[in-house]
């Protein structure tokens, strides 16, 4: 099996300076990422995807888990902008936050989908 680095140490300086000037702050966004990387997380993002909008009980009854499980993930969630949440009488509503979270978590499972039809689900 083929090692998988560079046989020969050669920096291509200019495509290492383009990328260094460009390179932004990313740790927005690997919270953000972060915050997607928890399963039962994404399992509530994604039934976001499904529904428009969901209340705690629905949350809980879905990843089937209790009301406070339920209520601390919808939290972190909307403690790193993924969703945003209002009352209904005494229930409590999320959604997603916006359209750009839709697309990620639906443009992310359909991408792990794709792998997995490809035999290329590395677990």
């Amino acid at each position: 099996m083929p090692k998988e680095i560079c046989e020969v140490t050669q920096v291509h300086e200019e495509a290492v300076t383009k990328v260094q000037q460009q390179m932004p702050d990313l740790s927005g966004l690997a919270k953000f990422l972060k915050a997607l990387s928890d399963e039962t997380r994404l399992k509530i993002a994604f039934a976001l995807t499904v529904e428009d909008e969901l209340c705690v009980c629905d949350v809980a009854s879905i990843i089937g888990s209790s009301v406070a499980t339920a209520s601390h993930h919808l939290r972190y969630l909307k403690d790193n902008n993924l969703a945003k949440s209002h009352r209904k009488g005494k229930q409590m509503y999320y959604s997603l936050a916006d359209e750009h979270v839709f697309q990620i978590v639906t443009i992310a499972y359909e991408h792990a989908k794709e792998g997995i039809a490809n035999g290329s689900d590395a677990n």
